[in-house]
C-alpha cells in the first residue's frame, strides 16, 4: 500500500515534537510508514466489532457515549472545573506526566486560590456545573479538600456534581464519610498506583453515590485489566474509564524499556494504548458486563477540553457582532473601504431600525465590524471583506497587553479575563458565503459555524477536528 507525503501539519507537529525532546526524540521509537498501514487497519478492525454496538461523541474522538459517569457528561458539556487541590502525590506510577513533589496551592487554568470563598465564587463567575478535586493525592491535605468541597456544596447543592480523584492509599471509612457528609457525588479510583487491587473502591460502593475506576489504557496489563472488569461489575463499582498514555519529558525515562509506539500530534501519544482501550470495550460488550466503558482519548481532551476552555472566556468578552466558533474562537467579520461608503452602510442600517450595538464603526482604520446578519445583503464590489480571530483565557493577573475584564472575589482580589488576536484572513464570496450557510444551519443548535470547505486558513478557528488521532 502506498504512503501519502507527509503533509505540512503533520511535518509542523513533527517539528514540534522533536524540539520538546531535543536530543532525547531520536531514541524514541515513533511509529513507521510500515507500522501506520498495519495500525490503521488493526484500529479500523476493532471500530468496526463496535459499529452499532457503542455510540461514538464529540466528532467521534470519544465512546462509548451510551452511559458515561456524570462527571463525564458535564465534561462533554464543557461545564467542568478541575481543581488540582495540592500538587503532591505518595504514589510513584510510571505514567505520571510530571512532578508531584510539591503541595502549593489550589489551583485551575494557572489560576492560584488561597480561599474556599474565592473559588465557590470563580465556579458562580463562569458558570461551572461541575467541580472535580485532583492532584496529587488529594487526601494528602483532606482538609483542604473538604473544605473547598463542602464550601461549594454549600453555595450551589444538587446544581454542581462533585468527583474526587484519588489513588485509594488513604482511603478509610472514615474518610469516605467526611466526604460524603461533604456532598461529595462521586469518587474515582487510579487503580493503576495499587496494583490493580479493588479493596478501596469496593469500600467506597454504597458510601457514595457513583463510584468509578479511571485509569490509563496499559496495553502490557490487558489481560490482568479483563478480569478486572469483572471484579469491577461483581463489586458494584458503575463506570470504567480509560485513558490514552501520553509521553512527557518529565515521564520518557520510565516509559523506557516499554514495548511502546509513539504518536506524533500535538502531544505525544502511546500507540498501542489506544488500540488496547477499544479492545476492552469489545471485550466489555462481547462478555455483556454490566459496566460501561468511556474511552477518553488525547485527541478528545485536547480538543474539546480546550475548546471549553476557551468559550467560557470568551463569553466575557464577546461583542455582540461577533460569533462565538465551535472551536471557541471569537470570530469578527470586517469590511475594509471607503470611509464614505462605511458611513453610508451604518446610515442605511441605522434607519432600518436595527440595533446598533450589531455594528461598530472604526473611521480611523476605514473599517466597519459587523454582525453577519447583514452581510448577505452587501454588495461587495466597494469593500475587502476580512474575518478576524480572537483567543480569550482567565488569567491570574493582567497583563495589561490585550483588551480584559476583570473579576473581583470575595478576598478583594482580582483575576483577569484577557483576549488576544490570533489571524485574520482576506474572505472570497465562496469563504464569507459558507461562513453565512454554516451561521444559518447551526441557528439555535449548541454549536456554531459548521464551515467544512474553504480557500483561507480560517477553517481550523471554526470547527474542532473530526476522529480519533492520525497515526503516524
Amino acid at each position: 500500500m502506498a504512503v501519502c507525503p507527509l503533509s505540512d501539519q503533520r511535518l509542523r507537529l513533527i517539528a514540534t515534537n522533536r524540539h520538546e525532546y531535543g536530543d532525547v526524540y531520536a531514541d524514541l521509537p515513533f511509529l513507521t510508514a510500515d507500522q501506520e498501514v498495519l495500525a490503521t487497519a488493526r484500529r479500523s478492525e476493532l471500530i468496526a466489532a463496535l459499529d452499532g454496538r457503542v455510540s461514538f461523541g464529540c466528532g467521534g474522538s470519544k465512546l462509548d457515549m451510551r452511559s458515561l459517569s456524570p462527571g463525564c457528561r458535564i465534561c462533554v458539556e464543557g461545564s467542568w472545573s478541575c481543581l488540582f487541590i495540592n500538587g503532591r502525590c505518595n504514589a510513584r506510577c510510571f505514567y505520571c506526566p510530571g512532578r508531584q513533589d510539591e503541595t502549593g496551592l489550589p489551583t485551575t487554568n494557572s489560576v492560584t486560590f488561597r480561599t474556599p470563598a474565592d473559588y465557590v465564587a470563580y465556579l458562580g463567575e463562569f458558570g461551572f456545573r461541575g467541580m472535580s478535586l485532583s492532584g496529587g493525592e488529594p487526601l494528602l491535605t483532606p482538609g483542604r479538600s473538604l473544605a473547598f468541597l463542602a464550601a461549594a456544596k454549600r453555595q450551589y447543592g444538587d446544581a454542581l456534581h462533585t468527583w474526587l480523584y484519588t489513588n485509594g492509599t488513604l482511603v478509610d471509612r472514615e474518610i469516605l464519610l467526611r466526604l460524603r457528609d461533604a456532598g461529595l457525588d462521586e469518587i474515582r479510583f487510579d487503580i493503576g498506583a495499587v496494583g490493580y487491587a479493588l479493596e478501596k473502591a469496593a469500600m467506597a460502593v454504597g458510601l457514595l453515590p457513583t463510584v468509578t475506576v479511571e485509569i490509563p489504557a496499559v496495553p502490557e496489563d490487558l489481560d490482568l485489566l479483563k478480569e478486572k472488569m469483572s471484579e469491577m461489575c461483581a463489586l458494584g463499582i458503575k463506570h470504567l474509564n480509560l485513558h490514552q498514555l501520553r509521553l512527557t519529558p518529565y515521564s520518557h525515562h520510565r516509559f523506557s524499556g516499554r514495548p511502546y509506539t509513539y504518536l506524533h500530534g500535538d502531544k505525544v501519544t502511546v500507540l498501542e494504548s489506544e488500540l488496547v482501550a477499544l479492545e476492552l470495550i469489545r471485550h466489555g460488550l462481547d462478555q455483556q458486563l454490566d459496566l460501561p466503558v468511556n474511552y477518553c482519548s488525547f485527541v478528545y481532551k485536547n480538543r474539546y477540553q480546550k475548546a471549553a476552555a476557551r468559550q467560557r472566556s470568551a463569553l466575557a468578552l464577546r461583542k455582540p457582532y461577533e460569533v462565538l466558533t465551535s472551536a471557541g474562537y471569537v470570530r469578527t467579520l470586517a469590511l475594509y473601504g471607503p470611509l464614505e461608503a462605511l458611513e453610508g452602510l451604518t446610515a442605511k442600517l441605522a434607519s432600518a431600525g436595527h440595533d446598533e450595538a450589531l455594528w461598530l464603526l472604526q473611521p480611523a482604520r476605514q473599517r466597519l465590524l459587523l454582525a453577519p446578519a447583514f452581510w448577505s445583503e452587501i454588495d461587495l464590489s466597494s469593500f475587502t471583506p476580512i474575518v478576524g480571530y480572537a483567543e480569550c483565557g482567565i488569567r491570574e493577573q493582567v497583563s495589561y497587553r490585550n483588551p480584559f475584564r476583570e473579576v473581583r472575589l470575595p478576598s478583594g482580589r482580582k483575576i483577569a479575563v484577557e483576549r488576544w488576536a490570533k489571524e485574520e484572513f482576506e474572505l472570497t464570496r465562496e469563504d464569507l458565503n459558507l461562513l453565512l450557510a454554516a451561521d444559518a444551519r447551526s441557528a439555535g443548535e449548541a454549536e456554531t459555524a459548521r464551515p467544512v470547505h474553504g480557500t483561507g486558513g480560517w477553517q481550523d478557528y471554526e470547527v474542532i477536528a473530526k476522529g480519533l488521532q492520525d497515526y503516524f
